[in-house]
């Protein structure tokens, strides 16, 4: 197969990609946006070994399970890739897409249990990224295509709620009517390059990224927002530099208030504009409940919540357990999980403690089992997983039972052969382990549809000890 040509073929099944896959002799074919038992012609785009990536352009009998995306530009913008799918569909995947990881990268053939669905399939996201350039035809407000920094225009946002249009509206008012300039990243030279809202109980922060020193004609642009929203903040965060990071390190209130207060089980904390938070409320809500009742809290139960960030979920367990004590390594983060636990009332049952999880975990442990705790451990890592260090003092430490929130099911599944002995370390490869001994046993493996519409999965796994 050749780069450019074209073929016809019939989909086989859906990867975890959401792309339909077709075998041609010896290569297997990738093809975003196709499905399963539908008959298409693909043009070839790249070639690696017998691993071929086309794109569709004819679709001959679409299948039963193909759904109108809700998106207008939803092929060309690539932030979404199952809105040509059926939502419960998507969920049936997102369980696939664990359990083949599971089994292809650990050998574990444990049951995952259903995808807990989002509540709301459209709608759903409480922060919007929009970068700004200027591109040949003038200013483009929208999204990056997938893999570029072409932006792709656009007006509105189906996964994002109802306020994302008027914002769209409102940045481009005031880039044409003040004559506001937009970043180039040939020349390095205009002023806007971001726009970032964060929704908070209906209430928005609303910060203007910029390659300057302050927003000009802040006043008309605080009254132009005023027309769409009741209830805003607006910030301005200087980014002089030419890097794929949205915010640089200075943030300057302009409007409303600098922080917004919410709650969640009980906790209340405050939301800047560049505090961490999930995209999707409602169904965190689920994940952090269906986390406390994992955990099994029992009178002298200590949580260590390892990657603990702001302190949001340490702070909920604080709530029910003996204690909790968070381990983070960014300073920023532990100030503002001191913060919550100062408002929260929570000295004496709440610890937070700046520095390497790795090296911080057989301390705590040491220290909570001689007071005579029970000692549960929670792993919320980012997405490249649990630092293997920290995979081999949690074997030294042997805490009794371990709650994993994980956001990507390929560095979740190689954590969990770590742990439950399915893999070995052979040198700087892992591989199959001929006799697993593991420490831990898994109870319960749960995805959660916090990224509906999108190929991304979020996953609730339960470990205890073996006794």
């Amino acid at each position: 197969m050749e780069k450019n040509e074209e073929y016809v073929g019939i989909v086989e099944r859906i990867g975890s990609g959401g792309e339909g896959i077709i075998k041609n002799g010896e290569y297997t074919v990738f093809v975003p946006y196709a499905l399963p038992t539908e008959k298409i012609k693909y043009r070839v785009l790249k070639v690696k070994k017998n691993v071929v990536f086309g794109k569709m352009t004819e679709l001959y009998v679409p299948a039963e399970d193909r759904v109108r995306p809700k998106c207008s530009v939803y092929e060309k913008c690539g932030g979404c890739q199952l809105q040509h799918l059926k939502y419960k569909l998507q969920l049936q995947l997102k369980r696939k897409t664990v359990k083949d990881c599971l089994s292809k990268i650990a050998f574990i053939d444990e049951k995952v249990l259903s995808t807990v669905p989002s509540e709301l399939e459209y709608e759903y996201r409480n922060k919007l990224q929009l970068p700004i350039r200027t591109e040949r035809y003038g200013v483009a407000i929208g999204f990056f295509a997938q893999n570029s920094h072409r932006i792709v225009p656009i007006n509105d946002c189906p996964i994002q709620p109802s306020w994302c249009k008027k914002i769209i509206k409102a940045v481009r008012r005031y880039v044409s009517e003040c004559d506001v300039t937009a970043y180039s990243e040939e020349s390095k030279v205009g002023l806007l390059k971001h726009v970032v809202v964060r929704d908070v109980d209906g209430k928005l922060l609303i910060t203007f990224v910029i390659n300057g020193n302050e927003l000009p004609k802040r006043t008309e642009l605080i009254a132009i927002l005023s027309e769409e929203f009741k209830s805003f903040s607006l910030f301005e965060n200087i980014n002089k530099d030419d890097t794929n990071v949205i915010f640089g390190e200075k943030f300057r209130c302009v409007y409303g208030p600098e922080k917004i207060s919410s709650s969640d089980m009980g906790v209340k904390y405050e939301i800047g504009p560049e505090s961490f938070m999930q995209v999707n409320d409602l169904v965190r809500r689920k994940i952090y409940h269906d986390a406390v009742k994992a955990a099994e809290i029992i009178p002298g139960t200590t949580v260590i919540d390892a990657y603990s960030g702001a302190g949001l979920l340490t702070a909920i367990f604080a709530n029910r357990a003996q204690k909790a004590v968070g381990i983070e390594i960014v300073k920023e983060a532990v100030d503002c999980a001191d913060e919550l636990k100062r408002i929260n009332g929570l000295d004496g049952r709440m610890e937070n403690i700046c520095a390497p999880c790795e090296a911080m975990l057989p301390v705590v442990m040491e220290r909570e089992r001689k007071s005579g705790a029970r000692c549960v451990l929670v792993l919320d890592p980012p997405r490249q997983g649990v630092n293997e260090k920290l995979i081999e003092s949690i074997k030294k430490s042997r805490p009794e039972r371990i709650i994993y929130i994980s956001c990507s099911p390929q560095t979740l599944s190689r954590d969990l052969g770590l742990l439950t002995g399915t893999l070995e370390r052979d040198g700087q490869e892992l591989k199959k382990s001929e006799n697993p001994e593991g420490l831990y046993k898994i109870e319960s493996i749960r995805p959660y549809d916090m990224f509906a519409q999108t190929k991304h999965v979020e996953t609730l796994v339960v470990l205890s000890r073996k006794r």
